[in-house]
């Protein structure tokens, strides 16, 4: 029996959770946690059930996005056919494994990007987009890749995504957001019928707490189509998101 205060908890995590991965990415690390430390579901259970709001936090997102003309799907294709190939490869492992083991990985991953953030930053806050498009021989494994761990976990997948479409693929970061939001909105309709075939969505708490996370990938999407400044906001609300990850990631964050 879940308590009316563990409801209240799901829908403000998701509602900052939303508002992260929309501007940045790494919310379902505040979401899985609620799902297994608050709510008390199982790993698999959790990370199915998770997929519900991001999945409407993705889709709202995209289409506030879209209305203040930040969504640029020019040439994508072969971007988004490949990061769902991806993430339909990753969801069917995801049903069958345990993802507890990845951590130790994802720690030293989060490390890098933090260097990557940090080394000449000026490559994150150009106001709009140079040529994009990654290259076919980089783009072929990296898209498959970022789906696969997309379809796998979900946590830290905006972060890696986003990184890929500033730094190889010559996006700005605030319509690499835009995109983000948009492939994974595309893959997670795809990752959210798997799990739920699996019986693995716990769909009440997944709704509750969906309601916070489309409300926050929403307004946040408004605010950074409209705001003159939201690629520099985009970049340090980046940076921070990732020294916490760190810091808890190698026990020095409490929370």
């Amino acid at each position: 029996m879940i308590e009316w205060y563990q409801y209240l908890i799901a829908i403000l995590g998701g509602l900052i959770a939303g508002g992260i991965n929309t501007l940045a990415g790494n919310g379902s690390a505040i979401t899985l946690t609620i799902l297994t430390e608050v709510i008390g579901l199982p790993g698999n259970l959790a990370n199915g059930t998770n997929r519900v709001g991001v999945f409407t936090q993705s889709a709202a997102g995209s289409y506030a996005f879209y209305r203040h003309g930040k969504l640029n799907l020019k040439g994508s294709q072969l971007n988004l056919g490949l990061t769902i190939l991806g993430a339909i490869a990753g969801v069917w492992v995801a049903t069958r494994v345990s993802n507890e083991q990845f951590i130790f990985v994802f720690r030293y991953l989060m490390l890098f990007m933090l260097v990557v953030l940090l080394v000449k930053p000026r490559r994150w806050l150009k106001e709009s987009s140079d040529t994009p498009g990654a290259p076919p021989l980089l783009a072929i494994p990296l898209y498959l890749a970022l789906g696969f761990y997309g379809g796998f976990i979900q946590m830290g997948m905006g972060i890696f995504y986003l990184a890929t479409m500033v730094l190889v693929a010559r996006y700005s970061i605030i319509e690499g957001n835009a995109l983000k939001s948009f492939v994974v909105a595309l893959y997670t309709m795809i990752v959210l019928a798997i799990f739920a075939y699996q019986g693995l969505i716990r769909w009440d708490v997944g709704a509750i707490m969906a309601i916070g996370q489309t409300i926050g990938g929403w307004y946040t999407a408004k605010f950074a189509s409209k705001h003159p400044k939201a690629n520099i906001v985009a970049y340090w609300v980046l940076v921070v998101i990732v020294i916490l990850a760190l810091l808890r990631l190698f026990g020095l964050l409490p929370f």
